[in-house]
This record gives structure tokens, C-alpha cells and sequence, in this order.
């Protein structure tokens, strides 16, 4: 075998060593980092005794494996990117399902839960029936739907529209709407009350706005 030849492997198998030294000297501190120096200066001297056509040959060989390094490194970025943007999406997800819910716990606040219970009885005052209302309407809208009630039915829950067949403290029409709320839609002011805010809120978007809709058509 020629000098030449020996020196060539001696060249490919030092630029093999470096090339993984680069890698490791990144992990493994100044040690690995020294290695590298001593390879290098070593690959230098040998690859200037070789041709220039088999310099070439090693210096492509070394460019490739530092590319292959690089885009090993390119790609865990890459991943660690991704997922950065994916726990983000699933915060700024459960956000907003967390808002959804908070929304959708207020409407039903708002409307009455209908799980909230008064004692049944066989009859109700007007005082008592105007209680339950204030209860379940809250104050901030309270005058406004006592004032649609006083006009539909005088606070009467078994008031019956003969023309019409509307029934109950709002006039629901057909009365048996109310059942979405409960069975007993006929003879529970509770139930009327708290499915007549729905409604309300629902049409109009309170028992305001469904107040001054009725100024305005005397119907609402």
C-alpha cells in the first residue's frame, strides 16, 4: 500500500472522529471540545499531503456529516416548537370552554334554576306569588316583569285567555310550554314564573326589553 493511501484512510478515519466529536464536544463540555481542537489540527496536516481530488472527496464527506448535525439539531427545535404551540392551543381551549361554562351558568342564574324549590301548596296569594317572583327574577329586573304579569294576568297563575286559550301568570301560548320547566306548569306559580323569564330572556334579551317590546304592541 503507498504513502499515500495510508495517509488517505488515516485522513478519513480522523475527519470521522472529528465530525463525532463535534457532536459529543456539544453534550459533553470542554473535554470533548479539546478532543475536537486536537483532531482538527491533526485532519489539517494530514489532508494537505493528499491529491486535491481526494481533499475534495474528504472535505464533502466532512461537510455532509456536519450538515446531518445540524439538521438533527434543526429538528428537535423544530419539535420543541410544535409542541410549545400545542400547549398553547390547549390552554387558550380549556380558557375558552371555561368561559363557555361560566356563560352558560349565569343564563340559568338568570332564568331561574328550575331546581330551586318553593313548598306546593293547594293556593297561592298574590303576596306569595310576588315573593317567588322576586326570588327568582332578581331586583335589577323584577318591576319590569311585574309590570308584563300585572297586564297578562293580574298575578292570577290559573288565569285562562278564553279567545286565545293562553294560560297562567305570563300567557303562555299554548300553556303547556311551561312543561319544558315542569310537569306541574297548571297549579305552580314557580314554574310559570321561571319559565316565563326564559322566555323573556330568550326573545327579548330581559324582562326589560320584553317590557318596553309590550308599551309599544301591547303584546309580547
Amino acid at each position: 500500500m503507498s504513502r499515500i493511501s495510508v495517509r488517505g484512510i488515516a485522513v478519513a478515519s480522523a475527519t470521522a472522529v472529528t465530525a463525532v466529536g463535534s457532536v459529543v464536544g456539544v453534550a459533553s463540555g470542554s473535554s470533548a471540545q479539546s478532543n475536537h481542537a486536537e483532531a482538527t489540527a491533526t485532519d489539517a496536516t494530514l489532508l494537505a499531503d493528499l491529491p486535491t481530488g481526494q481533499q475534495a472527496h474528504v472535505q464533502t464527506a466532512s461537510l455532509t456529516q456536519q450538515a446531518d448535525a445540524m439538521a438533527v439539531q434543526a429538528d428537535a427545535s423544530a419539535r420543541k416548537d410544535a409542541e410549545q404551540t400545542a400547549r398553547a392551543a390547549a390552554a387558550k381551549a380549556a380558557e375558552a370552554k371555561k368561559a363557555e361554562a361560566k356563560q352558560r351558568e349565569e343564563a340559568k342564574a338568570a332564568a331561574g334554576d328550575p331546581a330551586a324549590s318553593f313548598p306546593v301548596q293547594s293556593s297561592y296569594t298574590v303576596a306569595q306569588i310576588k315573593a317567588m317572583a322576586a326570588e327568582i327574577v332578581g331586583s335589577g329586573q323584577f318591576q319590569c316583569f311585574s309590570n308584563i304579569v300585572d297586564h297578562e294576568s293580574t298575578w292570577n297563575y290559573l288565569a285562562v285567555n278564553p279567545s286565545s286559550g293562553a294560560y297562567g301568570l305570563v300567557q303562555a301560548l299554548p300553556g303547556n310550554k311551561m312543561a319544558s320547566v315542569a310537569s306541574d306548569w297548571q297549579t305552580n306559580p314557580a314554574t310559570q314564573i321561571k319559565w316565563g323569564l326564559n322566555y323573556m330572556n330568550t326573545t327579548y334579551g330581559s324582562p326589560c326589553q320584553a317590557w318596553a317590546f309590550w308599551q309599544v304592541h301591547h303584546a309580547y
